[in-house]
């Protein structure tokens, strides 16, 4: 699976305090798959063992979801979070082998927090 475009450039833009408030901000309308899928690159990327090749690929995908500006703006409705599930859905895919069950659980824990009986 080949990156829709390069998202490196977008590494300078992530701080772990930017990503939790983007998160808190557009938790609701962004839904919870593309919050899920964030979650579970955030927890890849804390992962000491995650080598710098993913961590460089999660580090883009995540500092392309916290700009309010990209290719679709994200208050448009309905599109809005289509590129920025297009972004973390493609690093997701690209570092899987490093999604341990105890990731996926770390974020459905969160998920769970957040969404209650919706996730």
């Amino acid at each position: 699976m080949e990156p829709l475009e390069d998202y490196s450039k977008y590494e300078k833009h992530y701080s772990d305090n930017q990503f939790w408030d983007k998160v808190r901000k557009v938790a609701r309308a962004a839904g919870i798959k593309v919050i899920y899928v964030a979650l579970e690159l955030y927890y890849v990327l804390r992962n000491p063992g995650t080598p710098k090749a993913d961590r460089a690929k999660i580090l883009g995908a995540l500092g392309y979801f916290i700009l309010p500006l990209d290719l679709i703006p994200d208050a448009l409705p309905v599109a809005g979070f289509t590129d920025d599930l297009a972004a973390l859905t493609w690093a997701l895919y690209c570092v899987a082998k490093n999604v341990t069950p105890e990731v996926k659980l770390q974020a459905r824990e969160k998920i769970s927090e957040w969404f209650g009986d919706e996730s």
